[in-house]
């Protein structure tokens, strides 16, 4: 497949799903690339007969993401994890200009919708534990919903995209200024969310779909999704380095990047130290993730790529969900259009995409690949799974003006072959 057929895939499914369907030499003057080198042994016959040159140190992954950070195209991590080995680890770029820290392997990057998949585990392990069922009505848990709402739109709706609902209408422009606020005001917006289709209805992740789940897994907890997620998913995965970090944790923490935002004029601003900054992107006008004190629940926070790579082990090995709620997490709930995927190098009848819980799901020449991404004014974020072969791929960017949907694209293309 071209790289030209994917750059014709639209932009705006890539801000919706963030996803793998949206997919279309030299280090940079200071940037320091990390050594690939090796995390915990792999399990035996992980040898390098199973390592693609094109994923090796010094293949052509390596050295595509080195020309784009060269032409300060990327700022960011890329990583390349086998079996639990890392393979390939990068760092460019800087994490905060002002202060002179460069990105490395353990900063965290703003998640945006990469985030989301959280909020899917979270239910399922609720579930499985039989304090939720999906087939569950929001009006089991949560008041204040329309009748349309409360008593015909399932959980299963709301984690696989078919609820029918709407996104109701933001205030980009609001500073907010403690987690209380931000959660009075997310219960408010998610309650203003109204069907515009029957339940059943494909709608594309709309954001009513991630908000009212975070709120049925803090009625039924008697915890904020914050620290649920914290306590029930990170911490469980060893992820020591990720979180739902607050604005001021952004400013002072040297372990968090700082999205630099691209401008009308072609400069790009330190969001989180410009609030009166917005993105002119036409899909994202006027937004700073900066001005939201903490991510909304269900949506966002901060991960380094090992912390990723580690998220993905916990769900392959039990840690975070028993084998077939892990399996229910990512098995096909619904195909998407085009048949093929977008992805393949050659499109063939075997080839799809489909949606999952809170993320998409693709089978290309015969794999699968689970992941999500996320696109924010100044960072990008990719994590994909790769099961059938036991790959990990993590970009984490702290840019938005980069070709995001080629670099996943090559990194699929790298691990595949």
């Amino acid at each position: 497949m071209s790289l030209d057929s994917l750059r014709d895939v639209a932009r705006r499914r890539l801000l919706r799903w963030g996803a793998l369907a949206a997919v279309g030499g030299t280090a940079a003057a200071g940037a320091r690339p990390a050594a690939a080198r090796p995390g915990r042994a792999g399990p035996a016959g992980a040898d390098d007969r199973a390592i693609p040159p094109a994923a090796r140190p010094g293949g052509a992954y390596d050295r595509y993401v080195a020309q784009l950070a060269a032409q300060d195209k990327f700022s960011g991590v890329v990583l390349l994890s086998h079996r639990g080995r890392t393979v390939l680890s990068r760092s460019y770029g800087m994490a905060d200009k002002e202060k002179g820290i460069r990105n490395h392997e353990n900063v965290a990057f703003n998640l945006s919708s990469a985030g989301k998949p959280f909020g899917a585990v979270a239910i399922l392990q609720l579930a499985q534990q039989g304090k939720v069922r999906l087939s569950d009505t929001v009006g089991t848990y949560l008041t204040g919903f329309a009748e349309e709402i409360a008593q015909k739109i399932t959980i299963h709706h709301l984690l696989s995209g078919t609820s029918g609902l709407n996104t109701p209408p933001e205030d980009l422009q609001r500073v907010f200024h403690s987690r209380d606020e931000v959660q009075a005001d997310y219960e408010r917006w998610a309650r203003r969310s109204q069907p515009v289709a029957p339940p059943g209805t494909p709608t594309d992740h709309a954001g009513a779909e991630v908000a009212i789940p975070a709120l049925i897994v803090q009625a039924v907890t008697g915890m904020t999704y914050w620290d649920y997620v914290e306590q029930h998913v990170f911490k469980r995965c060893g992820m020591t380095g990720t979180a739902f970090y607050t604005r001021p944790q952004w400013l002072s923490d040297r372990h968090i990047a700082h999205s630099y935002m691209r401008q009308a004029d072609g400069s790009r601003v330190d969001a989180v130290r410009n609030l009166d900054k917005g993105s002119p992107d036409p899909h994202q006008l006027g937004k700073n993730p900066g001005r939201s004190f903490i991510d909304p629940p269900g949506d966002g926070g901060f991960a380094t790529a090992p912390d990723l790579v580690r998220f993905a082990q916990g769900l392959g090995d039990g840690t975070v969900l028993d084998a077939p709620y892990a399996g229910l997490l990512t098995g096909p709930k619904l195909p998407l259009a085009p048949q093929g995927g977008g992805l393949a190098r050659r499109p063939t009848s075997a080839d799809a995409s489909f949606s999952a819980y809170m993320m998409p799901i693709s089978l290309l020449d015969g794999q699968w690949i689970n992941g999500r991404a996320g696109v924010n004014p100044g960072s990008v974020a990719s994590w994909n799974i790769y099961p059938d072969s036991g790959w990990v791929g993590v970009v984490l960017g702290n840019y938005d003006d980069v070709p995001f949907q080629e670099i996943i694209q090559r990194e699929i293309q790298a691990v595949i072959g």
